[in-house]
């Protein structure tokens, strides 16, 4: 039987990427892999990453998040995620800012102006082959030798790769429609170059401060929205020179403001976060899992 039955949750969505917030403060309750698949599977918590929320483990923060994935699989960042909890945490204290830990480490996350905005600064991006993990090293990650289609004329090719707590891939394209991202996606994101498999994005540069994005997220698919792959695609574009380190990234679900802090290089992500519905977990959300 499950440890999170009779938890609190939230149903909430940063962008249309579906999150459900788990409060495990004050309880030694765990999140199963098991658990995460019973609940996606449901329609009242269906989501594409639950946050798991834990009492803090460091001084100075709210709480700890572990993150995992439609399919079980735990992760170590979600900035939709991370925006969806630090509002509903900020609403709950009555403050403007809130400190939070991941595996990946803290998040200093403070409101924005409008109701429901939040940046949340996501530390500083990791360039190296071996931090992204890559299987095989590779001198310039900016882009590395990786194509789908034929050899004589790829249909999408040479992606930059970085981690922003997670491993992202991200092809530069004209069309976004180049590829069917479902088709394609599963086999990118588990292709052996990437040994913690990777998030996938099809990128088009629009303007100098302007990205449209699509995003295979590892372990969730295809969503509206992933604001890791934003971070990515922003700080990839701008060290490639297609764009400056200001820009607003779309998606499919909308518009982030993604910056690329000169002197840390620490990145700031802005954008909604969105409540849907609360409850409480119930036996029977869990009977497909035991």
């Amino acid at each position: 039987m499950s440890s999170l039955i009779d938890r609190p949750f939230a149903k909430m969505n940063g962008l249309g990427n579906e999150i459900l917030v788990v409060d495990l403060r004050g309880s030694s309750a765990r999140a199963s892999a098991a658990d995460a698949q019973a609940l996606a599977r449901r329609g009242e918590t269906h989501f594409d990453q639950l946050m798991a929320i834990h009492d803090p483990k460091t001084p100075g923060t709210a709480a700890f998040m572990r993150i995992l994935n439609a399919d079980g699989s735990e992760v170590s960042a979600c900035g939709n995620g991370t925006r969806c909890v630090a509002w509903g945490l900020m609403e709950e204290a009555g403050a403007r800012e809130v400190m939070l830990e991941t595996a990946a480490g803290l998040l200093e996350c403070t409101a924005g102006e409008a109701p429901g905005q939040v940046t949340v600064d996501m530390g500083a991006p990791k360039f190296g082959w071996a931090d992204i993990p890559l299987a095989e090293e590779f001198a310039d990650t900016r882009a590395i030798e990786l194509q789908l289609g034929p050899i004589e004329a790829p249909l999408i090719h040479s992606p930059s790769v970085v981690n922003v707590g997670n491993p992202h891939a991200i092809f530069w394209v004209d069309d976004l429609d180049v590829v069917d991202l479902r088709r394609a996606g599963p086999l990118l994101e588990n292709h052996p170059l990437f040994p913690e498999r990777a998030n996938i994005s099809l990128a088009k540069v629009t303007s100098k401060s302007a990205i449209t994005l699509k995003v295979w997220e590892r372990g969730a698919g295809l969503t509206l929205a992933c604001g890791t792959a934003a971070c990515a695609a922003a700080v990839s574009a701008a060290r490639t020179r297609r764009t400056g380190r200001d820009v607003v990234v779309t998606l499919p679900g909308g518009p982030l403001r993604i910056v690329w802090r000169e002197g840390d290089d620490h990145i700031l992500m802005t954008g909604p976060a969105e409540f849907e519905h609360d409850g409480r977990l119930t036996a029977e959300m869990f009977s497909a899992a035991a």
